[in-house]
């Protein structure tokens, strides 16, 4: 069993940046793809950025130059996202899958059956 804990999220202003957390337990292998994906509401989910087990980073191109994702250890994973704009919005989800590439994960906005989703946490840019 995999659990997935965002922390991070908040309300920011226009311009300014932001660093979110996720902490994983579980059966997570180095091996495995893990990533962030947002929710606007009315609106399919969009992969942001993830990070696959060859530590190979994929971006959004709406984030592209902006974002940067981490994994300083297998269980923590982290987005910093600067100059925010008001359309980087949403609920944004750590995920992780064991059978996906993490630029799939970010082309799809989806994981497998077999991925694992946090609760989410809500990011507010003004």
């Amino acid at each position: 069993h995999v659990q997935l804990v965002e922390s991070g999220g908040g309300s920011f202003q226009a311009g300014r940046s932001l660093r979110l957390s996720c902490a994983a337990s579980g059966a997570i292998l180095n091996g495995h793809s893990m990533g962030w994906i947002r929710q606007v509401p009315g609106k399919d989910r969009e992969g942001v950025a993830a990070i696959d087990g060859e530590g190979r980073e994929s971006y959004a191109e709406s984030v592209r130059g902006r974002a940067t994702i981490s994994r300083p250890s297998k269980n923590t994973l982290c987005l910093e996202l600067n100059n925010l704009q008001p359309e980087d919005s949403g609920t944004y989800y750590c995920v992780q899958d064991p059978l996906l590439p993490g630029g799939a994960l970010v082309a799809t906005g989806k994981t497998t059956v077999s991925g694992n989703w946090g609760q989410g946490t809500q990011v507010t840019v003004s």
